[in-house]
């Protein structure tokens, strides 16, 4: 196969492939290894992995227009703390006591309302200093998580409705409430990238920055709007799990921007922007809910899961770096 070929098929469609695999896989070896009586692909097993993959694939959606756009986020988990805490305190405010479950849509207008003003701010920065997104970010990352810590101290955020909880323990046609946002969010992110002029910057811009400003492309205004929005799905996100979970601890988050980054990287998005798929990064989510359950459902330990994605992450990384090297006429490995 020609390495343009395989290139193409790579990015098209072998993270579908790959989770096929890890269908087979897990469903043979837990007949061997597991200790569980339940079968790897059993239903309920299949729909609680599609609610557990919610709260990194949503944010994952606004990380792979971030890096379409050429950007990234590190401050993600950050943001998805400090919006749970928002969400979670605010119903416990004196200025809304006696409005019952009133409150709920206030305290979720809250929780999304700090998500965006928090990406806002990293997109001014961005915008209007220069700086790389990857230092903006990082400091930022750090400065949020900061607040989170002021808030309460090392003391977790507490408020359990159960109106939430019932709203978030609810299935339609079979799937969890969290599903439902992870799909709407799909299909969203999947026509904002393909079907507006919105997404046709975002890879205009990723793909050359200095020919998209000559073409007349705002790019300052466009990566603002970028990060806003992977701030609103991030508080999107605490939203959805902690109106089920109903605490939050101040470290809650940390790791998700490397979770995040990680699945849209699978999904075939490159670093460097200019190329990525919305429907991709969602198959580079399940997989790896796949390989932390699947591995788990054999007796696999959280550092062993950990280090197996580190090393299909590396070997994608390096696959990706080999077939799009100009004028290689082989694929070394």
């Amino acid at each position: 196969m020609e390495p343009g070929t395989l290139s193409t098929f790579l990015k098209r469609g072998a993270i579908w492939g790959f989770i096929v695999l890890e269908l087979v896989f897990f469903s043979v070896a837990g007949e061997f290894l597991s200790l569980s009586d339940k079968a790897f692909m059993d239903v309920d097993n299949m729909l609680l992995l599609f609610k557990q993959s919610a709260p990194i694939g949503i944010i994952a959606i606004g990380m792979t227009i971030i890096m379409i756009n050429g950007n990234i986020d590190l401050s993600v988990g950050a943001t998805f703390a400090l919006s749970a805490v928002v969400l979670l305190d605010s119903m416990t405010w004196s200025v809304f006591a006696g409005l019952g479950d009133g409150v709920i849509p206030i305290a979720w207008g809250l929780a999304l309302m700090t998500g965006v003003l928090l990406g806002a701010l990293n997109g001014l920065i961005v915008w209007k200093t220069g700086v790389d997104a990857f230092i903006v970010t990082l400091g930022s990352m750090l400065g949020y998580r900061g607040l989170v810590f002021m808030y309460h101290g090392e003391q977790p955020t507490s408020h359990l409705n159960w109106t939430l909880v019932d709203f978030a323990e609810a299935q339609f046609l079979g799937l969890h409430t969290a599903t439902w946002f992870l799909i709407a969010v799909t299909a969203a992110g999947w026509y904002l990238t393909n079907r507006s002029v919105h997404g046709r910057n975002a890879y205009a811009i990723g793909d050359n920055r200095t020919a998209a400003i000559n073409a007349g492309i705002r790019v300052g205004p466009h990566m603002m709007i970028n990060f806003m929005i992977i701030g609103f799905l991030a508080a999107l996100s605490a939203v959805v799990f902690y109106s089920e979970s109903g605490s939050v601890n101040p470290n809650d988050g940390e790791l998700y921007e490397l979770w995040v980054i990680t699945a849209v990287v699978l999904g075939g998005t490159k670093l460097t922007g200019g190329a990525g798929s919305v429907l991709s990064t969602l198959g580079g989510v399940l997989a790896i809910q796949l390989l932390r359950k699947g591995l788990g459902h054999i007796g696999a330990d959280t550092e062993t899961v950990n280090l197996v994605i580190g090393l299909i992450l590396i070997a994608v990384l390096f696959l990706d770096r080999q077939l799009n090297l100009k004028g290689r006429e082989a694929l070394r490995i």
